[in-house]
């Protein structure tokens, strides 16, 4: 009974974590454009609407998580806090570094790793939901350059969008949008810190969606700030009718996602959507290079390292495998000795080029 405790208690840090990751990719957009003035009032709104989301739409990604990846006679209580405390360890990292994170992915990787400590997994389940991984930032990749074109055009031909009536207009059009992405990320997320719960039968459907979505939104208000910031201010500048194309692909494909169960990343939606319209209006060198790459560094390590924990903890406290550990353990810290070996070198070689000598 403890154990189902401390997991609900996990969860509940885990859905904060949550928030305050998917804050900005939910309202980045109208905050970033400046439809919404105050990242106060961007965050409220943000909040208010994952909570409906989750309460309203979240039940289909919470049976996935639940029950879609590995056999659900796995799911005890144990396990359960294991798949918790990997997932919330990896997001809690990310929120430090101020990077929008997929929840989905570190989720999925947390519950992967217990199903291959336990060689149980819905391998054709797994394939089908990381393909999605794929298409879908690429697809709203695609349509925010395509569309970032269009808006280019448009602007050249109608220079009248540019005046402070049309742009109320589009700036309350942002504004509702938001809410309908943010509305998604709710739908979407809850899954992830209940969806474990849930499918050990811990708690029922309904209390987890309620419960969740409290939580999440309670992310949003308190720790959602800095990543918001990240997202709006540090990636690409982009216009009303800009903001409006982003935030439309996002919460379009995250719905659409959600009905079908499927746990997508929203962040990567949005930031991808984010660089596509800022390539299509004046070319890659747009872009903020230095934090795309240190987003897209975390979208890929993440996964994995959920993983990696869950498999660890599982050996560790369902098999009492040692022996496992310790290799993991072992490769840890060579890959560590490794990076930092490669950075030494570096920093030497520069050192020779720059001064003209050796060591």
């Amino acid at each position: 009974m403890i154990i189902t405790y401390f997991a609900g208690l996990v969860a509940l840090f885990f859905a904060m974590n949550i928030g305050a990751s998917g804050a900005a990719a939910a309202v980045s957009v109208a905050y970033g454009s400046g439809a919404i003035k105050t990242r106060r009032r961007a965050l409220f709104l943000c909040a208010i609407a994952i909570f409906l989301g989750a309460v309203i739409g979240g039940s289909e990604v919470v049976e996935t998580i639940g029950t879609g990846i590995i056999p659900q006679t796995l799911l005890t209580a144990k396990v359960v806090l294991i798949i918790l405390v990997s997932a919330a360890i990896s997001l809690f990292i990310a929120n430090l570094l101020g990077i929008p994170l997929s929840t989905s992915e570190i989720t999925v990787g947390a519950v992967v790793g217990v199903g291959i400590a336990e060689q149980a997994l819905y391998v054709n389940n797994i394939l089908w939901i990381a393909s999605f991984w794929v298409i879908i930032p690429v697809v709203g990749f695609t349509l925010a350059f395509i569309f970032g074109k269009l808006i280019t055009l448009l602007n050249h031909k109608y220079p009248q969008l540019k005046e402070k009536k049309a742009q109320r207009i589009l700036a309350v059009f942002v504004i509702i949008v938001g809410f309908f992405e943010a509305f998604s990320a709710g739908m979407n997320n809850v899954g992830n810190a209940v969806g474990p719960l849930v499918g050990a039968n811990l708690i029922s459907m309904t209390t987890g969606t309620i419960v969740g979505g409290i939580f999440i939104s309670a992310g949003v208000l308190f720790m959602g700030g800095r990543v918001l910031q990240t997202n709006a201010k540090k990636i690409t500048r982009f216009s009303l009718l800009e903001g409006g194309t982003i935030s439309s692909i996002g919460a379009s494909l995250v719905m659409i996602a959600s009905i079908f169960g499927l746990p997508v990343p929203l962040t990567q939606v949005t930031s991808t959507a984010i660089m596509g319209i800022g390539v299509s209006k004046k070319g890659k060198n747009q872009v903020n290079k230095r934090v795309v790459s240190k987003i897209v560094k975390v979208w890929l390590v993440s996964p994995v390292f959920s993983l990696v924990i869950s498999y660890g903890l599982m050996k560790l406290f369902i098999d009492s495998d040692l022996y496992t550990i310790i290799v993991l353990l072992s490769v840890c810290l060579a890959t560590i000795g490794i990076l930092s070996l490669i950075k030494t070198i570096r920093q030497e070689n520069r050192a020779y080029y720059e001064n003209g000598e050796g060591i």
